[in-house]
């Protein structure tokens, strides 16, 4: 399905002096599963009601294949929505919650019943249509929402938390079958989470968010495997912060002084001075006998295993004082250490990745694109301001045309 191409630009929400979204840039492509990710009051929700139409921007543009549409109401918007609460009509049957947006359309009776049908093929419930919705699983009444909505064939499907509701096996479950329903149907999908899980799983682009800003933009593999942010990679996964004093090293990477001990990254920001944060996942922590050599190892005392099936967590207390976790993969055979066991642990230098600050990730960048584009506008719209100036439409108060767009 063409379309479905949303371009956010400078966007802004207050709530009296509360800055929801900080000036934010985002581009979500046509036909791509996008998912906004971070904790509550991070401004994800509000930034999906701006594109739904639900709440208007105190500042800059939502734009949806080229068209601003900051200021349409939301009937007006080729965008369609799916609650976490499904809000599906209890005294209707299955067939009659999807046909309902189709009736409100003056839909021909063949032309509703094809298209619901597909679409309930598609969710695999077309053996559930004259269910009422108490008589369905909570994965069921999240899959007669999403009918409810693709039946319409809108531009963009914008999901607001649609699995928080399940347990936890459903939810990986559904994870699974979003994703393949979105490839199926081709349409933009944009979804907002708090969990990080169902992000990775089902996303090709991820913007994790923090405080209103956003923090970093990329694949699930790159916003995982190369955090550019503490709070990114604090937020991810399990991770390793360690806090060290930062030099450029002379053959590449950055020196940095931990303790008593120098250890060596090649990953990130590695031109930083000074106080810094760094960051090692655990699966990439090397546990190795005391007495091994070389660098980038720190000697440690195991303090605590934790079995979890397919990998054991191994948390150990460096001589630096600090506390890192090493995640090692059951089919490795028996570990041989246990609590109290003394240790040197291998930090490897394409592994550990410095950080830039909380709340830097992409604001710079961010700022550049925003006075950029906002310069861009002004040259080209002056011609056709000074033209609707003169006009009998004209709004003196904004130098343009009085009329919002469709």
């Amino acid at each position: 399905m063409a379309g479905g191409h949303i371009e956010i630009n400078d966007l802004c929400k207050m709530f009296g002096d509360v800055v929801a979204v900080n000036h934010i840039d985002l581009v979500m492509e046509s036909g791509g599963f996008f998912s906004m990710l971070g904790p509550s009051g991070c401004g994800k929700t509000t930034t999906l009601r701006m594109i739904a139409g639900f709440e208007e921007p105190t500042s800059g543009q939502v734009l949806l294949d080229g068209v601003d549409l900051s200021h349409t109401p939301p009937h007006k918007r080729p965008v369609n929505t799916v609650f976490q609460n499904y809000m599906i009509f209890p005294y209707l049957n299955v067939y009659e919650n999807v046909a309902f947006g189709l009736r409100r359309q003056r839909c021909s009776r063949s032309d509703i019943g094809h298209r619901v049908g597909e679409a309930l093929e598609l969710v695999q419930l077309g053996e559930l249509a004259n269910r009422k919705p108490s008589q369905l699983s909570g994965g069921q009444q999240q899959r007669v929402a999403l009918a409810r909505a693709l039946v319409l064939h809108p531009a963009v499907l914008l999901l607001d938390e649609p699995l928080g509701a399940l347990d936890a096996k459903l939810r990986r479950q559904l994870q699974i079958e979003l994703k393949a329903l979105q490839q199926r149907v081709g349409i933009t999908f944009v979804y907002v989470t708090h969990d990080q899980e169902e992000a990775l799983t089902m996303s090709d682009q991820i913007a994790v968010m923090s405080h209103g800003v956003v923090e970093q933009v990329g694949t699930p593999r790159e916003v995982y495997d190369e955090p550019t942010t503490e709070f990114v990679a604090d937020f991810l996964g399990i991770s390793n912060i360690i806090a060290a004093d930062a030099e450029p090293a002379p053959g590449g990477g950055a020196r940095l002084r931990v303790g008593e001990f120098t250890l060596v990254a090649k990953a990130g920001e590695t031109g930083s001075r000074g106080a810094v944060k760094c960051v090692v996942r655990p699966e990439r922590v090397r546990l190795e006998p005391y007495d091994s050599g070389g660098e980038n190892r720190v000697p440690a005392i195991v303090e605590q295993l934790v079995y979890l099936g397919s990998a054991t967590r191994v948390v150990v207390h460096l001589a630096t004082g600090q506390t890192l976790q090493s995640l090692i993969q059951s089919d490795a055979g028996p570990l041989p250490y246990e609590q109290g066991t003394a240790v040197q642990v291998y930090l490897p230098a394409d592994a550990m990745r410095v950080l830039r600050p909380t709340g830097q990730g992409v604001t710079e960048r961010s700022r550049a694109l925003s006075v950029n584009r906002r310069m861009a506008r002004r040259w080209s719209l002056a011609p056709y301001r000074s033209r609707r100036s003169k006009g009998p439409h004209s709004d003196q108060s904004t130098g343009g045309s009085s009329e919002r767009p469709r």
